[in-house]
């Protein structure tokens, strides 16, 4: 069973819709029991990074998230990715997580438009297990005006779009993040998702 953590700042129906096609079992959930007699995690956010870590803290899941994802197969999508590292500093700065080393930095860019959006290839940078099934052209779906800034050990994969922007991240463990949708990203980010349920031992 997948739990989807319902934290008031994740679109979680359209997770909860790919998973429900994909066979996969899941449950909305807030309550942290259920999230730690969960298989696997994921942290969907939409929304801004000091919000998000506030609503996270009135849920009272933070120090379930924090341990659980030490233990299980764990997830974070958009902004649930950007709340992965130790800081984010969207209009002020607030402390994150601190699942992997690193900071969330608003995308610094005069040639091209900022948010973000629309379809880019993941390049892959180091291999893990949400890699191995990407095919020829992995084209995902991003939506952010923000990015991680990590170590390179962290990146599993990026995009181009006037530098590198770490797309998929993993702590070299249990903990995962995507900074795109994979529940938007057409065969790939079923793909991957598919993958991330099947990664219960």
């Amino acid at each position: 069973m997948i739990a989807i953590v319902d934290y008031g700042a994740g679109n979680i129906f359209s997770v909860k819709n790919a998973l429900d096609y994909l066979g996969l079992k899941s449950i909305l959930t807030s309550d942290a029991e259920e999230i730690r007699n969960s298989d696997e995690i994921i942290l969907p956010g939409v929304g801004a990074f000091p919000e998000a870590m506030k609503m996270l803290a009135s849920s009272g899941l933070i120090d379930t998230i924090k341990t659980e994802a030490h233990k299980k197969p764990f997830l974070g999508i958009c902004l649930g990715m950007q709340l992965l590292f130790e800081k984010g500093y969207e209009f002020e700065e607030c402390s994150g997580l601190g699942l992997i080393p690193g900071s969330v930095k608003k995308m610094d860019n005069s040639k091209l438009i900022i948010p973000h959006m629309g379809w880019n290839k993941l390049e892959v940078l180091n291999e893990c297990e949400l890699t191995k099934e990407l095919g020829q052209n992995p084209y995902v779906y991003f939506v952010h005006s923000y990015k991680a800034e990590c170590d390179d050990s962290f990146i599993a994969a990026y995009c181009e779009y006037d530098g590198k922007i770490p797309s998929l991240v993993y702590d070299g463990k249990y903990v995962y993040g995507a900074q795109f949708h994979p529940e938007k990203s057409g065969n790939t980010g079923l793909g991957i998702l598919r993958k991330f349920g099947g990664l219960v031992k």
